[in-house]
């Protein structure tokens, strides 16, 4: 297999002086109880050199545990219709702005947990002060995710909650394919480490490495990436 970038991406990235190089890495539709060590494994192990990176996209860590649900198979309560209508949609993902995604939200953090988040968030917006409902509803919920139109099908009629213990799953990765490995959340908005192998990579590190989502965020139904030091 041909290691290239994505449409519309570059391939290499310059971060504190160095160059990086991200392959994105084609697997096939990952589904509900696979084993995601082995598939990261498969994928990657052909292409690895000494000093690569291994980044996995939580979607497929969330989507392997069984964590993703037919959004026909989610029943909103009041509140999760209610709440939704007041999140700001964007292109790039809908987060919690769909009474699915919301209700996903709920059952993880509680309702009044959302609720005082919500009440928060509205109090500071008029300040210009945004990021405190999901401060306050906790990390896990800020990786919830939704159906948008680009998502690789089955998936995109589906929502998901965010991975269980990413940094475990991380670990266990690196142990099979010998090499770090990072859980990553990526969109075009942003980037966050949910797990990390190696505590000598720092998420300031992940952040400016993947900054501008080479892995896509449409369906290039290429969840994992290699990123390798050039020299």
């Amino acid at each position: 297999m041909e290691l290239k970038p994505n449409p519309g991406k570059s391939l290499t990235i310059d971060v504190n002086g160095e160059v990086w190089a991200r392959y994105p890495v084609r697997t096939h539709v990952i589904k509900p109880g696979e084993d995601i060590v082995e598939v990261v494994a498969r994928y990657v192990k052909p292409h690895l050199k000494e000093g690569d990176i291994v980044f996995v996209s939580e979607k497929i860590v969330a989507i392997s545990q069984g964590r993703a649900y037919p959004i026909d198979e989610i029943r909103p309560s009041f509140w999760a219709r209610l709440l939704s209508r007041f999140v700001t949609k964007s292109p790039y993902g809908i987060g919690l702005g769909s009474p699915w995604t919301m209700e996903l939200a709920i059952r993880e953090a509680g309702l009044p947990r959302i609720l005082l988040a919500a009440f928060i968030a509205a109090l500071t917006k008029p300040f210009g002060i945004r990021g405190l409902f999901y401060r306050v509803a906790g990390r896990n919920v800020s990786a919830i995710d939704g159906p948008t139109p680009y998502t690789l099908p089955p998936y995109n009629r589906y929502a998901k909650l965010p991975p269980k213990d990413p940094e475990g799953v991380a670990r266990r990765i690196s142990e099979r394919i010998d090499a770090p490995v990072v859980i990553v959340d990526a969109n075009d908005l942003g980037v966050e480490a949910l797990g990390i192998s190696h505590p000598q990579i720092s998420p300031d590190f992940v952040k400016a490495v993947f900054r501008d989502n080479p892995l896509g965020q449409a369906s290039q139904q290429t969840p994992l990436c290699i990123v390798r030091r050039l020299k």
